[in-house]
């Protein structure tokens, strides 16, 4: 479009390609944080003389966020963009931190529609009360919002737990599980492989927890102890790895582009890895004794969920959370109990959380039935 006349000019066909590339090339790769979501669509509209021409519509969803060009910060004034003042762009930030009241969990997730929530999944938060219509019941539980053009689509957090596949419109929700031969990453050296196993974990988060501890559960060793008759010894209190985990995945900061949960599995170790500071004005040190949640929608929602039913794991409750802020004690307790050294938590760059949960010390290994 001609920004004098504002008629439309179009795009040469032997450059659409290029165009487009570029409008996505600077959409993930020139701003911080990057756009996403975005959706890059070929037209072809009619001119003034009635010839249809190329042209790329671009639609930018809703954000939270203020992106930062490499230029700096700039905002549109009538036709033309100016650089923000340090003044201007305080005043955006206080107002964008206001509207973190509503969180990023809360917000409509953008492509998702109403059509992707799983009637199934949405069963298990019905109850003999629930007598409101489906669309009532969903926003009172914050699984739907309205989107700023009227329309109800799923939240963040209602992704995360009854779509049957979050990574459609977040693409960074899985956890990474890798276990290793070891003590270390050794890529090179040694006949083995050092990697004795490795998957993504997919899926509604609830699934991902069940999924991620009984990735520990098989790969952990046990050892046997014969003192008065045969008992097994493992490497881990499943509470506590099914309590960290659940942490990670509750707690994380799904808005941090590019970034997903690691699980990392070791001969004396166990690392887990979520993206994501420490929330609030909390510090590791406090982990203990305060409770805060980045999440709340997902946290509410989690804590209306069943523990998964297996007979590896007693948890010693019925709901996957309970918002009492006993999880990191049980983690730190129960872990200490069982190796005799109490877990670590450390804040990497101040955008990652590492949990390292040592194995107990254990003879006569082997592979956990």
């Amino acid at each position: 479009m001609s920004d004098r006349t504002r008629e439309i000019v179009g795009i040469d066909e032997s450059r659409l390609d290029a165009v487009v590339d570029f409008v996505r090339h600077v959409c993930t790769d020139s701003l911080d944080p990057p756009l996403e979501n975005v959706i890059v669509d070929r037209l072809r509209l009619p001119t003034t003389t009635g010839e249809r021409v190329a042209v790329v519509k671009v639609e930018v969803p809703r954000s939270l966020f203020i992106q930062r060009s490499p230029g700096g910060y700039f905002n549109r004034l009538a036709d033309s963009k100016r650089q923000m003042s340090t003044d201007f762009l305080a005043r955006m930030l206080q107002q964008r931190s206001q509207t973190r009241l509503i969180r990023f969990d809360g917000q409509p997730a953008a492509g998702a529609s109403v059509e992707n929530v799983s009637s199934d999944l949405c069963a298990a938060f019905r109850t003999a009360r629930s007598d409101a219509d489906a669309d009532t019941f969903l926003q009172k539980l914050g699984i739907v919002a309205t989107d700023e053009e009227g329309l109800l689509r799923p939240t963040v957090a209602g992704v995360l737990v009854v779509c049957t596949e979050p990574r459609r419109w977040l693409p960074n929700a899985y956890i990474q599980a890798v276990a290793y031969r070891g003590t270390s990453i050794q890529v090179s050296g040694g006949v083995e492989p050092y990697q004795i196993d490795a998957i993504e974990i997919c899926g509604p988060v609830t699934a991902q927890i069940a999924d991620a501890c009984r990735f520990v559960f098989k790969n952990m060793k046990t050892s046997a102890v014969k003192s008065i008759g045969r008992q097994d010894k493992p490497q881990y209190d499943m509470t506590a790895v099914f309590e960290a985990v659940t942490n990670a995945v509750a707690h994380r900061d799904y808005s941090i582009h590019g970034s997903k949960i690691r699980l990392r599995l070791f001969d004396d170790r166990l690392e887990l890895y979520s993206p994501g500071a420490v929330v609030n004005s909390m510090s590791v040190e406090s982990l203990r004794y305060r409770q805060a949640a980045r999440n709340e929608t997902l946290c509410s929602l989690l804590a209306k969920c069943a523990v998964p039913r297996v007979d590896w794991l007693e948890t010693g409750r019925g709901n996957i959370m309970e918002k009492r802020g006993e999880g990191v004690p049980v983690i730190l307790d129960n872990s200490a109990a069982l190796s005799g050294r109490e877990p670590h938590y450390r804040v990497i760059d101040d955008s990652e959380l590492l949990l390292t949960i040592y194995a107990a010390c254990t003879s006569q290994l082997r592979g956990s039935p």
